[in-house]
């Protein structure tokens, strides 16, 4: 069997069109991610059991584990699922996966899951053109899962074709009467295969072929299978090369729960297997060890209990293993940014006030999500490189996307907590937060606007001259002082704040922004600038004054005084 360059070329283009797949689905449900879809995910996973059941059920409707690890990272990726979630369902797709094992052992038949993927296309290509975003999201999403399956059978059919030729592996039986060390030899066969064919069911079906065929004993071959359980792995961790820090955390706690299954099967193994031999072999039966025709339906059941007993034992484990892939993937600031509410869930607490406090520091994390907006804008500004600008650009719009998404998330768990039986003082911050959250979205809208200016006048070839970037940043170092004094206020008790130092800055902010409008005015009359440069370097000072305004509007919504009206500052 040959492999020309050709071939290899042909596996990495399989392998990027997989990843592209979950690239797609990833993007396309962050942006149709609404409530519903959350809650109803949430529902789902909201213990233990029904995150495995979930997990089951889904790897066993499409009949590959690493397809429902692959759309658990993406998940998790999209800010659906937390850590903790995430980890039951990858527990379930582990018993799942054993339904294509008893499929193969019983019928010899398995569903080729890249069948829908056209189907789902020709459903989702229309979608895409309408003219609704939520809609044309879908579109995506239903686009993005075809192409992830198609990804995986072209990862299949791109690999050296082993399946196709078991022969080549008539060899290792010469290695298969080395006690322990055969065990270990054959676990790392097992491993090896399935990391090449991308496919934990398609290597089960090889193990059985080399056991019909005599090459290798019961024994060997559930140590195949213990090394499939490993390998299986490599798959999610693919997908979350490309998706953020809590993904990367789940594909590696996929990893850690089936090489600890791995490793307390291998002390335990004699004993398993003989277990399974006197079930098989009592009345009348024939027992694995001496027939290769019995060894099918022993390693189905092998692997079945095998994986539900792993999952039995460490379903209880959950938040450990979250704990130790949270310290071995460390989290950067920029891998960080991603939409997850971290203090607040869909249910609420039985007591409201405990319910305002979380929303409380759910508004201070709000709060600071929001002030790293002003770093990037001031650098795009600074910043004269077309390439960086535009790295910029994408956090700026990729921030404003997070933003939007979690006043929608405070705001609604605020609406159902306004229908509790609230103190006068409870519903009077409750409002305050309302007003809070809405203000905080505004910030992060005029930074935008602000970047879209920048990006308008990049078009332009037409850049600030070095007098109006010194003004601008004068007036950033203002705003950012304003945060300051506004996160330091997110953070306290609310009754202990008062406006006295948020009321001065905002003067400072109002009186910098009449003197670059005057100024601006004259250079305009004497023709000191090309007239687009000074709209945009107008747009600028206005949008952050305004932006100054609802700064100052975050603690009035903490001290419960309304909201003044601009034209009032």
């Amino acid at each position: 069997m040959s492999y020309s360059f050709l071939d290899l070329l042909t596996l990495l283009g399989s392998l990027g069109f997989f990843i592209y797949g979950m690239k797609v689905m990833s993007e396309g449900l962050q942006k149709v991610a609404g409530a519903k879809m959350r809650q109803i995910l949430r529902a789902m996973t909201s213990n233990r059991v029904a995150g495995v059941l979930t997990g089951f059920l889904i790897t066993s409707l499409v009949q590959s584990s690493s397809a429902t690890t692959v759309m658990v990272v993406s998940f998790v990726n999209a800010g659906l699922l937390s850590l903790v979630e995430s980890i039951g369902v990858v527990m379930g797709a582990n018993i799942g996966t054993t339904v294509t094992a008893w499929i193969i052992s019983i019928i010899g038949f398995k569903i080729k899951i890249g069948a829908a993927a056209l189907p789902l296309i020709a459903f989702g290509f229309p979608l895409i053109f309408s003219s609704k975003n939520k809609i044309k999201s879908w579109g995506e999403v239903i686009i993005g899962f075809a192409l992830l399956f198609m990804g995986l059978d072209l990862l299949k059919d791109s690999v050296p074709d082993i399946k196709a030729n078991p022969e080549i592996l008539a060899f290792l039986s010469e290695y298969t009467d080395l006690g322990f060390l055969s065990t270990l030899i054959f676990v790392i066969i097992g491993t090896v295969l399935t990391v090449v064919i991308q496919s934990s069911s398609a290597t089960m079906a090889l193990t059985l072929v080399m056991a019909n065929e005599g090459w290798i004993t019961f024994d060997i071959a559930a140590a195949m299978v213990l090394g499939e359980n490993i390998g299986t792995t490599i798959t999610a961790n693919i997908a979350a090369l490309v998706a953020n820090v809590h993904a990367k955390r789940t594909a590696r706690a996929h990893f850690i729960f089936n090489i600890f299954g791995v490793l307390w099967m291998l002390l335990l193994m004699p004993v398993f297997l003989n277990v399974i031999d006197v079930y098989l072999s009592s009345d009348g039966g024939v027992s694995p060890f001496d027939s290769p025709a019995a060894i099918p339906i022993a390693l189905s059941i092998f692997h079945t209990a095998f994986n539900v007993i792993n999952v039995i034992i460490l379903v209880w484990f959950v938040n450990f293993i979250a704990s130790i892939v949270t310290k071995m993937v460390k989290a950067t600031a920029e891998e960080d940014e991603y939409f997850k509410l971290e203090y607040i869930s869909s249910s609420l607490v039985s007591t409201p006030e405990i319910s305002l406090e979380e929303v409380g520091k759910e508004l201070a994390k709000f709060g600071e999500i929001t002030g790293r907006m002003s770093g990037f804008t001031q650098s795009l500004i600074k910043n004269k490189k077309f390439k960086d600008r535009s790295k910029i650009l994408k956090r700026v719009r990729k921030y404003e996307g997070i933003t939007d998404r979690m006043e929608i998330e405070v705001a609604e768990y605020l609406s159902k907590l306004s229908t509790a039986n609230l103190t006068s003082e409870s519903s009077l911050r409750l409002r305050g937060m309302l007003s809070i959250a809405n203000d905080l979205e505004r910030i992060a809208d005029l930074f935008f606007q602000a970047s879209l200016s920048v990006e308008r006048k990049n078009e332009s070839d037409v850049w600030f001259s070095e007098k109006q970037i010194s003004n601008l940043l004068e007036m950033f170092e203002l705003i950012d002082q304003a945060f300051e004094v506004m996160n330091a206020n997110l953070a306290k008790d609310y009754q202990k704040v008062s406006l006295d130092e948020a009321i001065a800055i905002e003067k400072k902010i109002n009186k910098k922004r009449d003197q670059l409008r005057k100024k601006h005015l004259k250079n305009i009359e004497n023709k000191a600038y090309h007239v687009i440069n000074g709209i945009v370097y107008a747009d600028m000072y206005n949008l952050l004054e305004r932006i100054g305004d609802h700064i100052i509007n975050v603690t009035e919504g903490i001290t419960g005084e309304l909201a003044r009206d601009e034209e009032d500052r």
